[in-house]
């Protein structure tokens, strides 16, 4: 009979050990990655005060962030420098999610996701945002020479986006916009760091 529990005891510590150690892996699998590529998304509550900056700040920004998200397809298809089609997908991967959730704040707030009154020339006017023509020259671009101009313009572009960043920061209302312009400040001061890196490589 002692043996019998002495058994059961062992064979119940050894699975409560393999149950901890699955428990275990799983969590280093969902919590492993590094970048702010995944950082979630600020999320809005019901009924969370919000003001025009705000209202501003997410029709301006799903446009600006549209544009990069198309340069960095471009990239996909065009860039040779590895860091520059490594960084062009981060800045894609991590933007995405954000047109999203601004979109889904200005439905919430009973707002238009478009800029009322904006054409595309009057957008191109934004911080850092590319005109019509200079697009066209990226598109007609390759190898080397698309490199080198599409990190020449991400940084302008992403310069334009701190900006616009910081202005919500300082005027905004909404906690989770507010949040989100901290995020996008931060992530993309770090990422025109990266870009001059690799402009002053690719000279």
């Amino acid at each position: 009979m002692n043996k019998n529990i002495v058994r059961r005891l062992l064979l119940t510590a050894s699975l409560a050990a393999a149950l901890f150690a699955a428990g275990c892996s799983a969590a280093g699998e969902h919590g492993g990655s590094s970048g702010h590529a995944g950082t979630p998304v600020p999320s809005i509550s019901a009924g969370s005060a919000h003001n025009a900056a705000d209202v501003t700040f997410a029709q301006a920004m799903i446009p600006h962030h549209q544009q990069a998200v198309r340069m960095s397809e471009l990239a996909a298809t065009r860039a040779v420098d590895p860091q520059v089609a490594q960084l062009a997908t981060q800045i894609k991967t991590a933007q995405g999610p954000e047109i999203e959730t601004m979109q889904s704040w200005l439905t919430a707030w009973g707002q238009p996701t478009g800029m009322p009154g904006h054409d595309m020339g009057n957008m191109q006017s934004m911080p850092g945002m590319m005109t019509d023509e200079q697009m066209a020259a990226l598109e007609g671009m390759s190898g080397a020479a698309f490199d080198r101009e599409f990190v020449r313009m991400m940084i302008a572009h992403h310069q334009g986006a701190v900006t616009m960043a910081k202005t919500e920061q300082a005027s905004g209302s909404d906690p989770a916009a507010k949040e989100l312009a901290a995020k996008i400040e931060k992530d993309q001061t770090a990422e025109i760091a990266t870009l001059q890196q690799i402009l002053d490589r690719l000279k």
